[in-house]
C-alpha cells in the first residue's frame, strides 16, 4: 500500500481578512481538519484553490476521497470545466489551537483568479489548500529556509511577493544557534507598504513608487551593489579573485524555465543569502553575488516566486 502523502486537502473558510498594508492583505481561514495542519519553516509553501466563474470545489474534495487522499491525482483528473486555479502562497502563521492559518496576499488588480477572489472575499467564502499534514509520519517538505547552524552572516532578499515568508525568518532568527549578522532587503510598490518587523535584522524598505520609472527589482540590485560584499565574503572563507563575470554556466541558463535553487550546504557554512521574487529579478541577484563577489553558489537559496511575462495571480 502506498505511503499516505504528507501533504492533505484542507476545506477551508475565510474567518477575517486584514489589511497590512497598501498592497498585502492577511486572510485568516479555518476548517474542520486546520488542526491537523503543520508548518515546518516560515517560508511554508502551499497551494490554494480558487473556484471560477461561480464554480464549486466540490467535485475535488469528492475526487480527493475517492483516491486515498491522492490530491494532486484527483486535481489532474477533473474536466477542464471543473478544475478550479491553483496558485502558490505562503503560512505566513498557524495557530492550530485555534483552527486558524494566516496566509498573505499582494494585492495588484483583477488580473487573476488569486487576486479577483482577493478584492471580492468576504468571510464565510470557501476554499480549498494544500499543506502538510502533522498526522502524517515522511519526510517534511516544501520549504527552502535552512540556515546552517554555524551561520555568522545571513542576506534576505524579498520582493512583495515574498515578503510573507521574509517577515516570518526575521520573526525566528532568535531561535538561532549562534547571533548571527543578519542584512534584509525587502523591494514593495509603495512607500507604505512598510511595516513594523522584529529588528532582528538590519532591515532596508525600498519602495518603487518613490523613484520615477523604476523597473521590478532595480532597486533591489542598486542595495545590494551597495554593501561591500567581496570584502565579507573573503573575511569568511570566499575567494571573489576566482569569480568569472558572465561564467560559461549563468550564460547558458535557461532564462524561460522556472528558477528554483536551493542551498547546498552544511552546518559549517559561514554564509548563507536567501532571495526570492520575480524570475528574472532572482536570478540576476543570485549572478551578481556568485560571480562578481564570489560567493559559493552553494551558499545561496534562489527562487523565481513568479514571472512578469505571466503575472496573472
Amino acid at each position: 500500500m502506498a505511503a499516505k502523502p504528507s501533504y492533505q486537502l484542507f476545506d477551508i473558510t475565510l474567518a477575517r481578512r486584514t489589511q497590512v498594508s497598501a498592497s498585502l492583505v492577511r486572510f485568516t481561514f479555518t476548517g474542520p481538519d486546520v488542526g491537523h495542519m503543520a508548518t515546518y519553516a516560515p517560508d511554508q509553501r502551499v497551494k490554494l484553490f480558487f473556484p471560477e466563474g461561480g464554480g464549486s470545489l466540490d467535485p475535488l474534495f469528492e475526487i480527493a476521497k475517492l483516491e486515498e487522499h491522492d490530491w494532486y491525482g484527483a486535481y489532474r483528473a477533473l474536466p477542464d470545466a471543473q478544475r478550479p486555479s491553483a496558485r502558490t502562497y505562503t503560512i505566513r502563521a498557524l495557530r492550530p489551537e485555534k483552527a486558524e492559518v494566516d496566509v498573505e496576499f499582494v494585492l495588484h488588480g483583477d488580473n487573476g483568479p488569486a487576486s479577483r477572489w482577493a478584492m471580492r472575499a468576504r468571510p464565510g467564502d470557501r476554499l480549498a489548500m494544500t499543506a502538510p499534514d502533522a498526522n502524517v509520519e515522511g519526510p517534511k517538505l516544501g520549504y527552502e529556509w535552512k540556515p546552517p547552524k554555524g551561520v555568522r552572516r545571513i542576506l534576505i532578499i524579498a520582493d512583495e511577493t515574498a515578503l510573507p515568508a521574509a517577515a516570518g525568518i526575521l520573526e525566528t532568527l532568535d531561535d538561532l544557534p549562534l547571533k548571527p549578522r543578519v542584512e534584509a532587503l525587502f523591494e514593495v510598490p509603495r512607500t507604505d507598504d512598510v511595516q513594523p518587523l522584529p529588528q532582528a535584522a538590519k532591515l532596508r524598505w525600498l519602495a518603487r513608487d518613490a523613484e520615477s520609472s523604476c523597473q521590478h527589482g532595480e532597486l533591489l540590485m542598486r542595495a545590494l551593489r551597495d554593501i561591500d560584499l567581496q570584502k565579507e565574503i573573503v573575511a569568511l572563507g570566499g575567494n571573489p579573485s576566482s569569480a568569472t563575470k558572465g561564467s560559461e554556466d549563468e550564460q547558458n541558463e535557461d532564462e524561460s524555465a522556472p528558477l528554483w535553487e536551493p542551498a547546498t550546504l552544511d552546518d559549517s557554512a559561514p554564509f548563507y543569502a536567501w532571495i526570492a521574487a520575480e524570475t528574472k529579478v532572482a536570478m540576476k541577484l543570485r549572478r551578481y553575488l556568485v560571480n562578481e563577489c564570489g560567493l559559493p553558489k552553494q551558499y545561496v537559496t534562489s527562487m523565481g516566486y513568479w514571472r512578469k511575462e505571466k503575472a496573472n495571480g
